[in-house]
């Protein structure tokens, strides 16, 4: 990795300083205090990160020049040597830091989980991973808020589709989207043979408001009579809402709140992040082949990764990461250490590509 230049180091203490002082000075109003407070959050690790190479940098050449006295040589060679171990590392974090951030890491997204192939076994595993990123958000402090659901007859999931919010969800949950594959023997299974089923996972970030508008006359909306599993819970009322927005075909149906209103709210919310996906995926179309190169290239056709109950393991096929800890990953504890490794291969790449 080539080192980053001394300049650009000044220029990035330069300009946090600059924002450090409009901040400070009490004349930001509206849009521009919200825009500088993004910039400054944004720049703030950076210029951390800048700060302590420049500073370990000075260092450097500092006991370089107490080398040259006998008195002091044993002494600044020693610091010499723990920086030259400490200093590559705080270089890569700066480099890590620099690198361009995609716009929606810090949105809460739409996560959608689909029963693929497998029938009843595929969702039960499509609830057990809904389960798992229950979990999983629930030790990073988010909140999971159900949007719609399409429930089996035996307990599982034949879709469901809920909004995570937080800090950086996106960022962590966007490595998720793609086809993850279950090998166990199911519950309906009398003979003990290991079956192979399948569920998709969709993540989406959302948007706000402003950043996707939906003119009326591009939906068309209709309301229904719920259907579902009947007993005291049975909808009497009109309150299931379909949209379908006409220019892109993109059908949303929610039917999980006795209101009409709470559906429509609901519904409007997963259409405007689909159509916002879709937007990202015709903005990054010039990018789509360096895209694929990387860990989320998003495809969720892709079989990203396989849970084996038999074996106890789980394993990543995109950076070949197993690991024997199947209970773990599904009970959300063990899942950080797969983000993380994908995360850090992402990073990887990006570096590798930025110094090409």
């Amino acid at each position: 990795m080539t080192a980053i230049p001394a300049e650009r180091l000044d220029q990035i203490a330069h300009r946090f300083a600059e924002l450090e002082a409009r901040m400070a000075s009490g004349t930001l109003e509206g849009e521009a205090f919200v825009k500088a407070s993004r910039d400054y959050a944004e720049l703030e690790p950076v210029a951390k990160a800048a700060g302590l190479v420049a500073a370990m940098r000075e260092e450097v050449l500092a006991l370089n020049a107490m080398k040259e006295d006998p008195e002091f040589k044993a002494m600044a060679e020693e610091e010499l040597a723990k920086i030259r171990e400490e200093l590559p590392e705080l270089e890569r974090q700066l480099a890590v830091a620099m690198l361009p951030k995609d716009s929606a890491d810090s949105k809460p997204a739409m996560l959608e989980i689909r029963a693929g192939t497998g029938g009843d076994e595929a969702a039960l595993f499509a609830a057990d991973l809904y389960r798992m990123y229950e979990r999983y958000a629930a030790e990073q402090g988010w909140k999971v808020e159900p949007i719609s659901m399409n429930a089996s007859d035996i307990g599982g999931f034949k879709e469901i589709v809920a909004n995570v919010s937080g800090t950086g969800v996106f960022a962590k949950l966007k490595f998720e989207s793609g086809v993850h594959r279950v090998q166990r023997v199911p519950v309906t299974e009398s003979g003990g043979r290991i079956h192979t089923s399948a569920a998709t996972v969709a993540v989406l970030p959302e948007p706000d408001e402003v950043d996707v508008h939906i003119e009326d006359k591009d939906l068309k909306i209709d309301i229904y009579r719920a259907s579902g599993a009947g007993g005291q819970h049975v909808n009497t009322t009109d309150s299931a809402v379909r949209i379908t927005h006409l220019p892109s075909g993109i059908v949303v149906t929610c039917q999980d709140e006795r209101s009409q209103h709470k559906n429509r709210a609901k519904a409007m919310q997963v259409l405007r992040a689909r159509l916002y996906e879709q937007m990202r995926d015709q903005a990054q179309g010039a990018e789509a082949e360096a895209r694929k190169a990387m860990v989320g290239s998003g495809d969720r056709s892709e079989r990203i990764r396989t849970y084996n109950f038999p074996q106890g393991r789980v394993t990543d096929h995109r950076i070949g990461l197993t690991l024997h800890k199947l209970d773990e990953v599904l009970a959300g504890t063990g899942l950080g250490e797969l983000i993380d490794a994908l995360i850090a291969e992402d990073e990887a790449k990006r570096l590798a590509a930025m110094g090409e």
